[in-house]
């Protein structure tokens, strides 16, 4: 093993303090000469010294832009470790073209998502949100068997709209439970969401189907607004929309008309704007849990993030192929 050269790249030094635990930052100085007190945040006032010996750029959230000119100072570089998800808005197509290995700790992000997901829906399948509200507003003994004959979770229908990474991680947490699942996902196969514990069905019939619906695609041009006044309108009466994904998924004032009516409930991590104005009725329906995007990795979770990101650079001086590398098709998918 060489011992590579690295330097960090990412929003400020608070975020790599946040990434790096104490037995985290020991580990990565033992397998590297880290600039460790120096995190770039912009490449126009970094000096060239500082970078042109650098082998590994680790990266996180808010990383300044990697780009020809950013590689022309850079002459060594040979892997950029990404300590979060998507790379979409710091790697450019010509890091790719010059060889440069990019990595991803998008499963690690990607794995408090599907815990959070899957709270969420055992909790819309127990009704947690009516029951909840009506103990508040009677304040006295509730007969959950007359209020709710249609409650619980076995047997329940979920649909799971988007076979991503976080997608396949909440299918594979819904296995050990008695659900009848269903996937909506025009990039696989019948076969595959088999594979995955799942019937491939249409968008149209999954919504129509469910009793509870959990968004996880990215946001794409054929994404945005996929869950409109149609998508809504076939839903049952009283089922649940969860969205851990992306707000631009869904057509919030369709959403909004549905809740108003209380016909549907809904669990919302991500909104679109987010955060929503002040005085935005999501904020006070009694049919929403609106929490402010705590899904993904976040406090010690972080930590996550750091040890993927650890791991490939391991590897990358061990000579051993990375496990979790981006191509620049994958890019062209990515939210």
């Amino acid at each position: 093993m060489f011992r590579p050269k690295v330097a960090l790249a990412m929003q400020d030094a608070e975020l790599r303090d946040a990434l790096f635990s104490k037995r985290l930052r020991s580990r990565l100085e033992s397998i590297c000469d880290c600039y460790f007190s120096m995190v770039i945040q912009d490449f126009d006032t970094t000096p060239d010294e500082a970078i042109r010996d650098v082998d590994v750029l680790l990266t996180g959230w808010f990383s300044p832009r990697i780009d020809a000119t950013v590689l022309a100072r850079m002459p060594r570089l040979r892997l950029i470790a990404h300590a979060g998800g998507s790379v979409k808005g710091h790697i450019l197509p010509e890091c790719w073209e010059q060889g440069i290995i990019v990595t991803t700790a998008a499963e690690a992000n990607a794995l408090p998502v599907a815990e959070y997901t899957l709270g969420l829906i055992l909790l819309a399948g127990k009704s947690a949100i009516t029951a909840s509200h009506l103990y508040t507003q009677r304040q006295t003994k509730i007969d959950r068997e007359l209020e709710f004959p249609d409650t619980g979770n076995y047997e329940r229908a979920i649909g799971i709209v988007g076979a991503s990474t976080i997608g396949r991680l909440v299918l594979e947490r819904l296995r050990p439970f008695d659900f009848d699942v269903t996937v909506y996902d025009p990039t696989i196969s019948d076969t595959e969401a088999l594979r995955l514990g799942a019937r491939r069905v249409s968008l149209d019939e999954l919504m129509s189907c469910s009793d509870i619906v959990s968004l996880h695609a990215p946001v794409l041009p054929e994404t945005l607004h996929m869950i409109g006044p149609a998508q809504l309108a076939a839903m049952k009466d009283g089922s649940t929309l969860i969205n851990t994904a992306r707000g631009e998924l869904v057509d919030h004032n369709a959403l909004v008309a549905e809740l108003e009516a209380g016909r549907l409930n809904a669990f919302l991590d991500v909104t679109s704007p987010e955060p929503l104005p002040a005085g935005h009725p999501l904020y006070t329906l009694p049919n929403v849990l609106l929490t402010p995007h705590i899904a993904g990795s976040m406090g010690t979770e972080l930590h996550r993030l750091a040890a993927y990101a650890i791991d490939e650079i391991e590897r990358y001086a061990a000579a051993a192929p990375q496990r979790f590398p981006v191509s620049l098709n994958d890019l062209v998918r990515m939210a």
